[in-house]
């Protein structure tokens, strides 16, 4: 080993503890070779399966190549950063509650991409300051980065039969966040697979999208469904959706790996606004300024005023028929949306049918 190699190996080991100072959870180091990433990427695409998601396909090979996306890219700094947060209402607790929103855990506090990169540039900064001649370029799901395959080639965990990303000792209830970088820093060995033959993601999945294990069509899932559709949701999902009104879950609560998963230390995840546990007819009587006051810093913000009124009709519509939320809808039969409109006809007509 040479001094030069005596160095990087000092700086990747500087690095780890820098970042761990930081918060992050876990440090992996890697290299840029992706090419069965980039052959099973692509299948996925090809399948349709990322639905109205056009920025999964429009890059070509920017997103498996990452040299291409950041030229002189060497290796990629992986990090993980838990988001569980402390004392939040059971997740089950509110998904059999009807007349409650379910919100993804990871969306109850601050705007995790906000948060994430203020570290990495953070550790960045830190590393600048002890090289020359560093290139970088931070992300945190904001860019053409295949995070999961990335990190599981960084060791920080592996891809389980849902796709996200699994720790041994730590479950999956982490953001993950990349540092390109042009510094020849040793690589860390990859992660070992461990979901066996337990297929209980599969099972719980409320749309049955998770295809195969290891295979997602994003087109079922709620998660998709929720924030990333921009249109109406199919009707074949709208009361398979239940109250789950901004993301799902479900595969992560039943995944027995997440008995060892840790709360967050970082307490911008922590719960904001009661929204463990706040009820549909709450949620659909914001304004849509309130709405923004509410949501200012959170990932929810991201999807506007509209479709989380869309999301929220679904959730009415799959509610206990009740005065209130009959009054709730026929508050917005004449919003000036017509994507609200078409979704609160479908929920009024929920109830009326059930009745």
């Amino acid at each position: 080993m040479t001094n030069s190699d005596n160095a990087f190996a000092q700086l990747a080991v500087d690095i780890k503890r820098w970042g761990q100072a930081l918060g992050f959870a876990e440090i992996g180091i890697t290299d840029t070779e992706l090419g069965s990433a980039e052959h099973e990427h692509q299948a996925w695409i090809e399948k349709g399966f990322h639905g109205e998601m056009h920025y999964m396909a429009k890059h070509g090979t920017k997103r498996t190549r990452p040299a291409e996306l950041v030229p002189n890219t060497q290796r990629v700094i992986s990090v993980r950063l838990d988001y569980k947060p402390p004392n939040a209402k059971d997740s089950w607790q509110v998904i059999s509650e009807q007349n409650q929103a379910f919100i993804s855990r990871y969306a109850l506090g601050r705007d995790y991409h906000k948060v994430v990169r203020q570290k990495l540039q953070q550790l960045c900064d830190q590393i600048q300051s002890a090289v020359t001649d560093l290139e970088y370029r931070v992300f945190t799901d904001s860019a053409p980065v295949l995070e999961v395959a990335l990190a599981e080639k960084a060791g920080l965990g592996w891809r389980g039969k849902h796709t996200l990303l699994i720790n041994k000792d730590h479950g999956s209830w982490f953001f993950l966040g990349e540092i390109y970088t042009n510094l020849p820093l040793p690589i860390d060995e990859p992660a070992t697979a461990h979901c066996g033959t337990c297929n209980a993601c599969l099972d719980i999945c409320p749309t049955q999208a998770i295809v195969a294990p290891y295979e997602v069509d994003a087109r079922r899932c709620i998660s998709y469904l929720t924030i990333e559709l921009k249109t109406a949701i199919p009707i074949e999902f709208r009361t398979l959706i239940g109250n789950r009104v901004y993301g799902c879950d479900d595969c992560q609560l039943v995944c027995p790996w997440n008995k060892f998963a840790e709360t967050t230390k970082e307490t911008d995840f922590h719960v904001r606004h009661g929204l463990d546990d706040i009820d549909l007819v709450t949620c659909f009587s914001w304004t849509e300024t309130e709405f923004q006051q509410k949501m200012a810093g959170s990932a929810i913000y991201r999807i506007g005023y509209e479709q989380w009124l869309r999301n929220i009709a679904v959730g009415l519509g799959n509610a206990s028929t009740s005065p209130e939320v009959l009054q709730a809808l026929q508050t917005r039969v004449d919003d000036d949306s017509a994507l609200v409109r078409e979704h609160v006809a479908w929920a009024l007509n929920q109830h009326l049918t059930n009745a």
